[in-house]
């Protein structure tokens, strides 16, 4: 069964290229525009990841990723924050919990190896 991993940009050309490379990798994915519709597809589909801005528009990303922490329970989802945000020590919101941090503009593969850990190291397909 192939992992799913639920994107969240408001940037449509970074989420179609985000799509494309991890569909590429072996990864089924699910994309939102908006933290709305964002904590709407992580309650209904349980993804194994989410990949999310911090500036989205309806709600925030740090209520985004509290909420999908919360909702998954023990079971846990990883989430990976890409943000144009500065992220060293004193940028860094500590109360937003996500397993890893990105400044964008990021490589590719740094993302995908962030994935692979997060997820255990399990291929794509397992």
């Amino acid at each position: 069964m192939k992992r799913t991993i639920l994107i969240v940009d408001d940037e449509i050309h970074l989420t179609r290229i985000l799509e494309f490379t991890l569909r590429q990798a072996g990864y089924d994915t699910l994309v939102a525009h908006d933290g709305r519709e964002a904590l709407e597809k992580a309650l209904a589909t349980a993804p194994d990841l989410a990949i999310l801005d911090l500036t989205l528009p309806v709600l925030d990303g740090g209520i985004v990723c509290r909420e999908i922490k919360r909702a998954a329970g023990e079971r846990g989802v990883p989430v990976i924050i890409l943000t144009a945000r500065d992220i060293s020590s004193r940028g860094r919101d500590e109360s937003i919990e996500a397993d890893l941090w990105m400044e964008k503009p990021f490589k590719f593969e740094a993302l995908l190896e962030g994935i692979r850990s997060l997820l255990g190291g399990a291929t794509p397909a397992e």
